[in-house]
């Protein structure tokens, strides 16, 4: 609620200039409430930003802006205004004193290298004119001869790059790529090495001078002293670039200019129009004759399109005149018409035009979106798949664990490579390597899901958030000889306690390998499956795991992570793990027919049966010889109790106590005929397991 008085501000801080040596003193005489746009003698501009998209190579300068601009003010308001480009008719050389050979060893990543020497510049500061104008686009002005390279880049979107020429040893400039490994001190004062495919600019010596159309080196480049320059004006392969770009973590305007697909019948031009504003602003004069290899010229492509296909795509009906008059407008010109179709010559400025459909794009945009009239009628197009889909089935199941209080977690597919070095030793021939300049640690796509859910965890464990059941859908990566593996899994963990605390709940809270099994197997119960194999797993990350599998097809893999890893992670709290193959999951849930009965309307009856056998029996065991015994009346076989005691069973003995439950749907059971059952039962254990039936 307080009026500002405004503030006392520096130079800096005004945008007026570099200096913070303290508050600006006007003059006595400075009128009170004069604007201090008028004081500064500041120049009045408009800057427009637009929303460039990726592909559009051909505006990522002023000069392609305004074609654009021009097109669309032609065809919709009838402009009859054109591009008018800087004369450069006055270029010419004005000596033969500083010869630079030039020799491109790598035509496919340097199409076209042009150049020229200048002699006897003076380095300093640009006039304020151009200081604004590169205050404008957001870029910091530094000295003439940088800041009229960075002002030609913008203006006709044509990189350059202005070497100190003294410095070029020999005299001889080689564009061609260097060792793997070599290195190369750049113009941050930063040492970087180089890969088999960064293009560079060395001199005579075969020393690199500048990583081509990236960043330039700090031993090469323009300094105060610098009185003689060569002047670079090249094309680059997009391809080269942005690796190199993306690798080093260099992204400059001129990388992000190449990378997009520069205009190679530009670069003569740009090198004129540069080099007479450098003797201009910085004196000097041309000592050389133009340098061009160019040995293989880029054309122009040639896309041929039918009048139909491209009112078919737009929805509107545009008369042919029409779209000649727009082609014409955007510089493509028409090079063979016929009744039905026609050629156009796309200009090399529109690298990303090279199909029909493109060429479509290119009519519309200036055509206009909203000249497209909406029709009244909707088409839509049936479509069908498998049943059950993949998609239901993961709703299915995500929707059944979200109702059993599961939280689903989304992690990245992306890991470090030093889990699997230190923690899960993988072979790093394996393991799917990526380049990730945002987070170098995140060097590898995942090979498994369970240090994502493990970070959950600890991410969770930071926020006073231990209590977690959680599940994701997600993929690994490997790679398989010359090939690479992706593999679909879901993941359930469950770590902390069960239930919130409660006074009304007593005695063992905590999850355990229990606890994951009902879900394991309620998860398998849900999609149908429900007979499968048992096998103990002693394998990493597991201190110990059992695995559902049906012969060589694995379902599932579940227990207790090892504490190696828990430890390693910084976790405080056992952690259990299941994961699911989903590919083997959705193939037999496709394979089930899941059906429903009406409930038994005669009663159950249970029978319990106490046998003393090995430790070596499993239960499993048990059931599966109890099952063959009866398949008809016998519904359910279920371990209730398990008792070890040597002095009352003997050594390495325990006491198994099963319960059974019969049923019939046509009648009620007599105990006959379930006595029948049991002795075949009794019998069927003492002779295959060498039970003892406590009774």
């Amino acid at each position: 609620g307080e009026a500002s008085e405004g503030m006392i501000c520096a130079e800096d801080e005004l945008g007026l200039g570099e200096s913070h040596a303290g508050i600006m003193i006007l003059a006595e005489d400075t009128p009170v409430g004069k604007s201090a746009r008028e004081i500064f003698n500041l120049q009045e501009d408009y800057i427009i930003e637009i929303g460039l998209t990726p592909n559009r190579s051909d505006a990522t300068c002023h000069l392609g802006v305004a074609k654009d601009l021009a097109a669309a003010l032609k065809i919709n308001h009838h402009h009859e205004g054109k591009i008018k480009l800087p004369d450069v008719s006055a270029f010419k050389v004005d000596n033969h004193e500083l010869p630079v050979a030039v020799e491109v060893l790598n035509l496919a990543a340097c199409p076209r290298y042009a150049g020229v020497a200048i002699k006897g510049v003076t380095i300093k500061e640009s006039p304020e004119w151009l200081q604004n104008r590169i205050k404008a686009i957001g870029a910091r002005p530094i000295n003439n001869i940088v800041d009229i390279t960075n002002f030609i880049l913008h203006e006709l979107g044509q990189p350059l790059h202005a070497f100190n020429l003294d410095a070029i040893a020999g005299q001889k400039i080689v564009v061609q790529t260097l060792p793997k490994g070599t290195k190369f001190l750049a113009l941050d004062e930063q040492e970087r090495e180089l890969l088999a495919t960064d293009l560079m600019i060395c001199d005579g010596n075969q020393q690199g001078m500048c990583i081509g159309g990236v960043f330039g080196g700090l031993n090469s480049g323009v300094k105060p002293d610098t009185t003689n320059i060569f002047l670079e004006s090249a094309h680059f392969s997009s391809k080269f670039i942005r690796r190199t770009s993306m690798h080093h973590n260099l992204r400059t305007d001129a990388a992000k200019v190449f990378e997009k697909g520069s205009d190679p019948n530009i670069s003569l031009y740009a090198l004129k129009r540069a080099a007479l504003m450098i003797t201009e602003l910085a004196g000097g004069s041309i000592a050389s004759e133009i340098i061009d290899i160019y040995p293989q010229p880029i054309e122009p492509i040639q896309i041929k399109i039918n009048y139909k296909d491209v009112n078919d795509v737009i929805g509107a009906d545009i008369s042919k005149d029409s779209i000649h008059a727009i082609l014409d407008a955007l510089e493509m010109e028409i090079i063979e018409k016929t009744r039905i179709s026609f050629t156009v010559k796309v200009p090399t400025n529109k690298s990303d035009v090279l199909r029909p459909i493109d060429v479509v794009e290119e009519i519309l945009r200036i055509y206009g979106l909203n000249q497209v009239e909406l029709t009244g009628k909707l088409n839509m197009s049936l479509t069908y798949g498998t049943h059950p889909s993949k998609q239901d089935i993961r709703n299915t199941i995500g929707d059944f664990l979200a109702a059993n209080g599961f939280n689903e977690m989304m992690c990245l597919s992306l890991s470090q490579s030093n889990y699997y070095k230190e923690l899960l030793p993988i072979e790093s021939s394996e393991l799917v390597f990526i380049h990730n300049t945002s987070n170098i640690h995140l060097d590898i796509m995942r090979p498994t899901m369970v240090f994502s859910a493990l970070e959950t965890v600890v991410h969770n464990q930071n926020r006073q958030q231990t209590d977690l059941s959680l599940f994701e859908f997600g993929k690994t990566y490997k790679r398989i000889a010359n090939d690479f593996e992706e593999i679909e899994h879901l993941t359930l963990l469950m770590t902390g306690q069960r239930w919130a605390e409660n006074w009304i709940l007593k005695g063992e809270k905590i999850m355990d390998y229990f606890t994951l099994k009902t879900f394991v197997v309620n998860v398998l119960r849900r999609m149908g499956i429900v007979n499968y194999q048992e096998s103990l797993v002693e394998e990493q990350p597991f201190s110990y795991a059992v695995k559902y599998h049906r012969g060589n097809q694995d379902l599932v893999v579940f227990g207790k992570i090892a504490n190696k890893l828990i430890k390693a992670m910084d976790i405080r709290n056992t952690v259990y793990y299941a994961d699911f193959q989903m590919e083997n999951l959705i193939k037999l849930a496709k394979e089930q027919k899941v059906s429903a009965t009406e409930p038994n309307k005669y009663p159950s009856s249970r029978r319990d049966l106490a046998l003393v056998v090995a430790k070596s029996v499993k239960f499993q065991e048990i059931a599966a010889l109890v099952r063959k015994i009866d398949k008809v009346l016998l519904k359910s076989v279920n371990l209730f109790d398990v008792y070890e005691n040597e002095t009352q069973l003997g050594v390495d003995k325990k006491s198994y106590a099963i319960s059974m439950l019969f049923e019939d749907a046509e009648k009620t059971l007599k105990d006959q005929d379930i006595d029948k059952i049991m002795e075949k039962i009794i019998q069927q254990c003492e002779k295959q397991l060498g039970a003892i039936i406590r009774r």
